[in-house]
C-alpha cells in the first residue's frame, strides 16, 4: 500500500520593534488599530520564528505547537487566518483541477522561537507573521506580502508588519471590514543597512498585563490616549517616514523616543496604571539620555523605545557602535551572555558616563542578557523542516 503524502513548508520570520507604536483597537475581532504604527524588522540570524506548516489526508486533527508545548489551535485568532487561507487554496483548486487538493487537508503546524515568548519582544508577531507566510507557501499561494498582511493582522496585529524586511508602516485604514488595514514597506533594508540595535533583555518572564488587555484598558479609562490618536501620532507617522526615506538618524531617534514615552504615557494613564517599565528600563533611558548629551554636535547618536515590556531596545549606527553598545557594553561587563558573538565581541567596551555609576549598577543588575541585531529582511523559506 502507497504510503500517504505528506506536503510541507517551512519559513523564518522575524521580529519587529516598532518605532511609532501600535495600542488600542477600533474592532478586537478583526484586530483594527487605532492608530497607524511603523516598525524596523530586525536580523532573522538574532531573532525568529521557524515554522513548518505539513498537511496530509493521513493527518486526523490539526494541531499546533509551539517550543515543543501543545498549542490551543481553536482560538478565534488561529482560526480566521486558516479559514482564510483555506479559501484561498481552494479557490486555486477550482480553477485548476490538476492541483492536489490540499485546502480540505488537516494542518500540522510547528514553531520555535529563539528567543523568550511574552516577554516584550514581539513574539506574537513574528509567530503569526510565520504561520501564515508558510501556509501561504504550502498551498502556492500567489498572494503578495502586503494581501497576506491582512490576514496575519487578525491573529497578532503587529503580526502584520513581519512580512516585510526593512522599514514597514502599518496603515490603520478606514473600512469596517479592515480591508485596507494593511501593511506596506517604507524602505527596504538595503536602503539604510546602518542600523543596529541592542536589545537588553530586562526580563524574560511573561508580563504581569498582556498587551491585548493592556490595550483594552487604555482606550477605555485614558484621557491621554484619544489625544495620542488623534493629534500625536499622525504628524509622527509622516516626520518618522520622511526621516527613514532620507536616512535622517537624528530625526529618527528624536521621533523614536518621544513616542516610546508617549505610549509609555498613556499606560501610566490607564486606570489602574500599566506600568510596563521597572527600575532597569528607567536605567537604560538615563544612560542613553547620558550618551547623546556628551554626543559632539550634540545630536542623538542613540535611540531606546520600549514596548509592552520592560525590555530596552537602542537604535544607533554602525559607526556608533562603540559609543553606544560599547558604553553599555563597559557598564554590563563583557561576560554577560550575548557579547559572546561575533557581533559582540567586536564591540570596545566603553566607561561608564561621568556621575552615573549608580544608575549604571542598577542596568548592570537589572540585565540577564543582550541581543546584538540589526536591520533585516522579510520572510524566508528555508528547507529544514521541523516535522
Amino acid at each position: 500500500m502507497a504510503e500517504t503524502e505528506i506536503y510541507r513548508s517551512s519559513t523564518f520570520a522575524p521580529v519587529n520593534i516598532a518605532v511609532i507604536k501600535y495600542w488600542g483597537k477600533r474592532d478586537t475581532k478583526l484586530n483594527l488599530p487605532t492608530n497607524s504604527s511603523l516598525s524596523v524588522t530586525l536580523s532573522q540570524d538574532d531573532l525568529r520564528t521557524h515554522t513548518t506548516a505539513s498537511c496530509s489526508d493521513s493527518f486526523t486533527s490539526e494541531t499546533l505547537t509551539l517550543n515543543d508545548a501543545p498549542q490551543d489551535i481553536s482560538g478565534a485568532r488561529t482560526q480566521a487566518c486558516l479559514r482564510e487561507l483555506r479559501q484561498l487554496r481552494q479557490t486555486l483548486e477550482e480553477n485548476d483541477s490538476s492541483l492536489p487538493k490540499l485546502s480540505p487537508m488537516k494542518l500540522k503546524i510547528v514553531s520555535q522561537n529563539n528567543f523568550p515568548a511574552a516577554a516584550g519582544l514581539a513574539s506574537s508577531a513574528a509567530g503569526f507573521a510565520a504561520l501564515v507566510r508558510s501556509i501561504a507557501d504550502l498551498y502556492a499561494l500567489p498572494s503578495t506580502p502586503t494581501e497576506l498582511s491582512r490576514i496575519a493582522r487578525q491573529g497578532s496585529g503587529s503580526a502584520c508588519r513581519s512580512l516585510f524586511g526593512g522599514y514597514v508602516a502599518w496603515n490603520q485604514g478606514t473600512q469596517l471590514d479592515g480591508s485596507d488595514s494593511v501593511a506596506y514597506s517604507v524602505a527596504e533594508q538595503a536602503h539604510w543597512p546602518e542600523m543596529r540595535a541592542l536589545i537588553l533583555v530586562a526580563s524574560a518572564e511573561k508580563k504581569d498585563v498582556s498587551s491585548t488587555s493592556g490595550m483594552q484598558a487604555t482606550v477605555a479609562t485614558s484621557t491621554l490616549f484619544q489625544h495620542r490618536v488623534e493629534n500625536v501620532v499622525p504628524g509622527r507617522m509622516e516626520g518618522m517616514e520622511k526621516a527613514i526615506k532620507e536616512r535622517d538618524f537624528p530625526a529618527f531617534a528624536d521621533l523614536t523616543m518621544k513616542d516610546s514615552n508617549n505610549f509609555h504615557a498613556t499606560c501610566l494613564d490607564t486606570s489602574p496604571s500599566i506600568l510596563y517599565l521597572n527600575d532597569t528600563s528607567r536605567a537604560a533611558i538615563r544612560i542613553c539620555t547620558a550618551i547623546n548629551s556628551s554626543a559632539e554636535d550634540g545630536k542623538p547618536i542613540c535611540a531606546y523605545t520600549f514596548d509592552a515590556g520592560p525590555n530596552a531596545v537602542v537604535y544607533y549606527l554602525a559607526s556608533h557602535t562603540d559609543a553606544v553598545a560599547g558604553v553599555f557594553k563597559g557598564i554590563l561587563g563583557s561576560e554577560l551572555e550575548g557579547w559572546e558573538g561575533v557581533k559582540g565581541r567586536d564591540v570596545k567596551a566603553g566607561s561608564v558616563p561621568e556621575g552615573y555609576q549608580h544608575v549604571g549598577e542598577v542596568l548592570r543588575k537589572g540585565v540577564g542578557r543582550v541581543i546584538l541585531t540589526s536591520v533585516g529582511d522579510g520572510p524566508r523559506g528555508v528547507e529544514e523542516h521541523l516535522c
